[in-house]
């Protein structure tokens, strides 16, 4: 018969062995997780992509895809909610708008939804990341690129995007600028007006509007401004690549990144489940070098390390 000592030897590494073998209690392999799609996207699939990267390694997936139907959607989502699920991931609008409808006893993470609360996702087991840039944060990084200017226009359907600028231009008084708003009802305004705006600002800001930004106006926007050494500031990386200074934007993937990490949260207990939807954290900057050596700007030291693309 072996010494006790020996025993006990062996018993403590078969104990420090299963310890690194097996996963924690809440990267056990029977969670499940559904993922609702609205659609066959690339931008849902990069963030369903980068949703698994962080969420629990061990964790079983389910997918669904409503193929843009929402009547199937709910189908989709009884069968989820008859399921074994843990977690539901709904990407996309008609996906979380399935979800709400069906399922009120598992949580639900949204994501790749521009306005959630606009939609009504505000029901209790509900909540999401924000594919959105809080624009106290892209004044603070517009601040530091452009440190003299003072006057940034903007080209915006009234009937659209009114709003949207009146929120931003309260913010961007707290970084001392002052939005000059252009109003573009239609495609033959967008000459014009860009032609007031150079006149009286010292930045262009783009933002997101489908009247102003077209595929046949974007390029003529950026050249336009440009040649009167207007600098452009974007919200992706193509209008960077275009000859826009900088661009700031949110890789689909990050947005499913961080979705992971709320749901590896919510799911190991460490924190409660949110009331609200959360913003998401990392910023994409992108920084055209060549532009900026014509309109004489260099870029900021502080801003290296957070860029992630020049041209």
């Amino acid at each position: 018969m072996p010494p006790l000592s020996c025993l006990w030897l062996k018993a403590c590494i078969l104990i420090i062995t299963l310890w690194y073998v097996l996963p924690p209690p809440s990267e056990a392999a029977d969670i499940e997780i559904a993922i609702l799609k609205s659609s066959d996207l690339k931008a849902y699939n990069e963030a369903i992509q980068g949703f698994k990267a962080t969420a629990p390694r061990a964790a079983l997936y389910s997918e669904y895809d409503l193929r843009g139907d929402l009547e199937q959607g709910k189908q989709l989502a009884r069968k989820i909610r008859a399921s074994e699920s843990s977690l539901v991931v709904a990407v996309g609008l008609k996906a979380a708008l399935a979800a709400k409808l069906e399922i009120s006893d598992i949580p639900v993470l949204y994501m790749m939804i521009l306005d959630p609360l606009k939609h009504g996702l505000t029901t209790a087991n509900m909540t999401g990341i924000l594919p959105a840039i809080p624009d106290e944060r892209q004044f603070k990084i517009v601040r530091t690129l452009l440190p003299t200017t003072r006057r940034i226009g903007v080209l915006y359907d009234p009937a659209k995007t009114a709003a949207k600028l009146k929120e931003a231009a309260t913010h961007a008084a707290g970084y001392d600028f002052q939005l000059q708003g252009f109003p573009v009802e239609n495609e033959k305004d967008v000459s014009h007006q860009l032609r007031s705006l150079v006149a009286s600002s010292e930045a262009l800001w783009l933002i997101p509007d489908s009247t102003v930004l077209t595929d046949e106006s974007v390029r003529f926007l950026i050249e336009s401004a440009l040649a009167k050494q207007i600098p452009v500031i974007g919200f992706s990386s193509e209008f960077t690549r275009l000859g826009a200074l900088a661009s700031l934007s949110i890789r689909h993937s990050e947005i499913g990144r961080e979705t992971g990490l709320l749901a590896k949260h919510i799911l190991d207990g460490e924190k409660p489940f949110p009331s609200k939807p959360i913003t998401v954290q990392r910023v994409s900057i992108s920084v055209n070098q060549k532009t900026a050596r014509y309109l004489s700007i260099t870029i900021p030291k502080e801003l290296d390390s957070l860029i992630d693309e020049t041209y």
